[in-house]
């Protein structure tokens, strides 16, 4: 959606205006993600346990790599 013709909008601008609308930014990117501060009833609480059983480590994790006898 940001096209040519906004970037030069916006750094035609003079620079504590366009620090402004960089920060009007950042406010909206983070009120659409739910972590602004402000927006108390948009927070999402983390789900604990969706990874479950997808990671599996080995019993021989923690045992020395072949690659390595030598220097043992």
């Amino acid at each position: 959606m940001a096209t040519a013709h906004n970037y030069i909008q916006l750094s035609s601008l003079p620079e504590d205006v366009r620090q402004q609308v960089l920060d009007f930014i950042a406010f909206l990117m983070r009120q659409k993600q739910g972590t602004d501060p402000e927006n108390k009833g948009g927070r999402k609480t983390p789900v604990l346990g969706l990874a479950k059983g997808k990671v599996v480590v080995p019993d021989d994790f923690d045992a020395p790599l072949d690659d390595f006898k030598e220097y043992m």
